[in-house]
């Protein structure tokens, strides 16, 4: 299986671009792009979609269920792997990590981006954060790559535990002033938005999203 700095330059060489050109489209120079393709450094979600978007690409090829416990021979991009928790047990992982062992997770997977030790992958479910109408958008049965050490902004996609709810959402974080709201970017989403009540936590901000294939 291809990293993905090699899926990277394959494709890059297919439409026949330089690493200067493709640089220049995403908005960073030839050296970020060289350093990439050959696994020298990371990349943020924002750099590696810009990347895919000019090259017509997707990185679902390489995240996805068959990169659990890859060698880190094989991959191009310094990653860990983190633990796949279902939404039900994710705020059991955030409090009780320390006990945690790996049989306790349900798979493995590599991130493919920087993280705390405590980030960990879940998988969405349902149609809440589909955004028909382009933009930041995720379709039911996405990986999301959460960080709860990443401090939430405005827009941010988190997994919110909200004090009466039996298992946390998956929504957008709002923040006006000292009132924080989530939102679901479907916008035919019955109770889109809600204001997030006293004692409400979240429990991780999403640096990632993949696609299973």
């Amino acid at each position: 299986m291809d990293s993905i700095g090699d899926s990277i330059k394959k494709a890059r060489v297919a439409r026949g671009l330089t690493q200067k050109q493709l640089g220049e489209m995403v908005g960073t120079d030839n050296g970020n792009i060289s350093r990439l393709e050959r696994g020298r450094q990371g990349a943020s979600q924002a750099t590696l979609d810009a990347v895919c978007s000019a090259l017509g690409i997707s990185l679902s090829g390489v995240i996805n269920s068959n990169t659990m416990r890859l060698n880190p021979e094989n991959t191009g991009i310094p990653y860990s792997s983190v633990p796949v928790i279902l939404f039900g047990q994710i705020t059991i992982w955030i409090e009780e990590m320390e006990n945690f062992k790996e049989r306790d997770a349900t798979a493995w997977i590599a991130c493919p981006v920087p993280h705390g030790p405590r980030a960990f992958a879940s998988i969405v479910t349902g149609e809440s954060m589909k955004n028909p109408s382009g933009g930041m958008s995720f379709s039911d049965g996405d990986y999301i790559f959460c960080d709860p050490d990443k401090s939430p902004k405005n827009n941010s996609p988190v997994i919110a535990q909200m004090p009466a709810a039996d298992s946390p959402v998956f929504r957008n974080l709002i923040i006006e002033g000292q009132r924080r709201y989530l939102q679901a970017l479907n916008p035919s989403w019955p109770d889109r938005i809600v204001e997030m009540p006293p004692g409400s936590e979240i429990l991780g901000t999403v640096i990632f999203r993949g696609e299973i294939v």
